[in-house]
């Protein structure tokens, strides 16, 4: 809670965020900002989420939150309807009823340092990170350190084999898991990362000479014709894992910035639920009782 004698406000927090995430950083076709609440409603608790989903709302309203600062817009794309008949509709009821603020900071999030893949990067204690991905000259998001992505050092070579086992130890853990594309036995020294959806940065990747390039949602035919013409191994993520490290960030920055509570959402929100690995030839039959 804050020491100021009063508490802060939604205002203040937009604020905040705004200074570290400026919304001229997004990319053109995202939404970010803030999307419900009073400018002067009080906030002593926020909630930082990777997706606005009734469960994570139910988590941040048992929390006592009076907003939530989240990763991916829920209003992304226009609507004629805010129906609590609809889905996002439903959202955005109880969210105002509750009278709970909401924000976005997506691309803008994304592009900036520190930012969504410095906290990727850190799981994997990358050193003399450089962005994967810079803003085009001139565009509000330039510069220094600024872009999409992170590239660096491992601290210690290790193979693709290994690098995966690591990076499913040191993610968060989803059904989804860690996949890889390479040589096993391939080593790597320098891996680039990119939180959330990288597989329109596959030319980058190769450009940059790196060993190793993870990320989200790689696709069958881009990933294919990426290693078939020399470009570095690939390492499949959860899409929600690889952008839930940096929630950690954020709550962090609000709390030393305004000094109010923070709660970060644990809650996989990744839609892929089961999974199951194929068995290797030489497994034999499970015996079948009765």
């Amino acid at each position: 809670m804050s020491t100021t004698g009063s508490p802060r406000t939604v205002a203040d927090v937009v604020a905040a965020l705004d200074r570290r995430y400026p919304p001229a950083w997004a990319e053109e076709w995202d939404r970010v900002g803030l999307v419900l609440g009073e400018p002067d409603h009080p906030v002593r608790r926020v909630a930082c989420v990777v997706d606005v989903v009734p469960e994570t709302v139910d988590e941040a309203l048992d929390a006592g939150a009076d907003m939530i600062v989240a990763h991916h817009p829920l209003l992304l794309r226009g609507v004629s309807s805010v129906a609590a008949t609809t889905y996002k509709g439903r959202i955005v009821h109880r969210l105002i009823k509750a009278d709970v603020a909401l924000h976005v900071a997506h691309t803008n999030a994304d592009v900036a340092d520190p930012g969504v893949s410095d906290a990727l990067a850190a799981r994997f204690g990358l050193t003399g990170l450089r962005p994967l991905h810079p803003p085009r000259p001139g565009s509000p998001a330039a510069g220094p350190g600024r872009g999409i992505g992170r590239i660096g050092e491992l601290p210690t070579p290790m193979t693709l084999a290994e690098l995966t086992r690591l990076a499913a130890a040191v993610l968060p853990v989803t059904a989804w898991g860690v996949r890889a594309a390479g040589d096993p036995g391939r080593m790597v020294r320098t891996l680039a990362v990119s939180g959330g959806s990288g597989d329109g940065f596959l030319a980058e990747a190769t450009a940059a000479g790196v060993d190793a390039f993870l990320t989200a949602d790689l696709r069958h035919h881009p990933a294919g014709e990426h290693l078939a013409a020399g470009g570095p191994a690939l390492l499949d993520a959860a899409h929600w894992a690889t952008e839930r490290p940096w929630l950690d960030d954020l709550a962090a920055y609000l709390a030393a910035e305004l000094d109010v509570e923070t709660v970060v959402s644990d809650l996989d929100t990744d839609p892929w639920t089961v999974h199951a690995a194929a068995p290797r030839p030489d497994d034999k039959e499970p015996r079948r009782e009765g």
